[in-house]
């Protein structure tokens, strides 16, 4: 009896230490990166109800938009970030590109997540831009994690689009170790020099074996969405897919699960 009375507590800590050495609980970050075309749809229907149905049927921490209207004349004088806001039941930030049709045309980003700072970056061509936040989320421990995240559409011509990486870069580099994601429509095939300038600092979420075409919505031949997360050591790719849905938008949604590595 007392031998058992020896062993009990032993198996105990055994069992507690295996259970703790194996089960991490290390947050999640849900990305998700859509070109809503104004929200006007292949049926030449403008309908913001439908985008936020297709943006909540993926449960996102995070999503950059772009091509979002702010008080256009052709999307009915919406101040369409602050309406997807209210829709998906997310805060909304939108970052002009450029003045168009009595508003604003740019980018936006929709998070439940603490935003501490959010500032518009510049870029060549169009114009273009990049809209850029300092984002934290609180663990169930109240310990916080923060990481920088920039929603951007870069231009659809290549000398433009590849002086805009530089730019970007040149935004991250103070803190490059830092915990970043860029999310955005970035107009560039996987193997562009685009892609490849990219790809000497980040690391490819929306990467895979299997094509993750984005455009044109409808056959998708070619992927232009990314989702890039760098350093490498800081996150897990858990998952990414493009999201089926054929007449919301002229592109298809693209989403990245990630995993912090605490």
């Amino acid at each position: 009896m007392k031998r058992i009375a020896m062993i009990l507590p032993l198996l105990f800590f055994i069992c507690n230490f295996s259970c703790s050495g194996t089960v991490k609980n290390n947050p999640q970050i849900r990305i998700l990166s859509y070109n809503l075309h104004h929200c006007e749809g292949m049926d030449q229907l403008l309908d913001l109800e439908r985008i936020a149905r297709v943006i909540t049927s993926v449960a996102p921490d995070i999503v950059s938009l772009q091509e979002v209207d702010n008080q256009t004349g052709r999307s009915e004088g919406i101040d369409q970030a602050r309406e997807l806001a209210r829709l998906t039941g997310m805060r909304a930030f939108f970052g002009s590109s450029m003045p168009f049709d009595g508003g604003q045309y740019g980018n936006a980003i929709l998070t439940n997540l603490t935003v501490e700072m959010v500032q518009t970056l510049p870029l060549p061509g169009e114009p273009r831009s990049a809209l850029c936040a300092t984002l934290k989320k609180t663990l169930a421990d109240s310990t916080e994690i923060g990481f920088t995240f920039m929603a951007t559409h870069l231009d659809t011509k290549a000398d433009p689009r590849l002086a805009a990486v530089p730019l970007i870069e040149n935004y991250f580099s103070p803190d490059s170790a830092k915990p970043a994601i860029i999310a955005g429509d970035l107009n560039a095939t996987p193997g562009s020099l685009t892609m490849q300038e990219f790809q000497q600092t980040w690391h490819n979420a929306t990467s895979s074996e299997n094509a993750l075409n984005t455009y044109p919505v409808v056959n998708p031949e070619k992927q232009i969405d990314y989702i890039l997360y760098r350093p490498e050591n800081q996150w897990r790719v858990l998952e990414t897919r493009v999201v089926e849905e054929t007449v919301a938008s002229d592109h298809r949604p693209i989403l990245a699960v990630l995993e912090w590595q605490l």
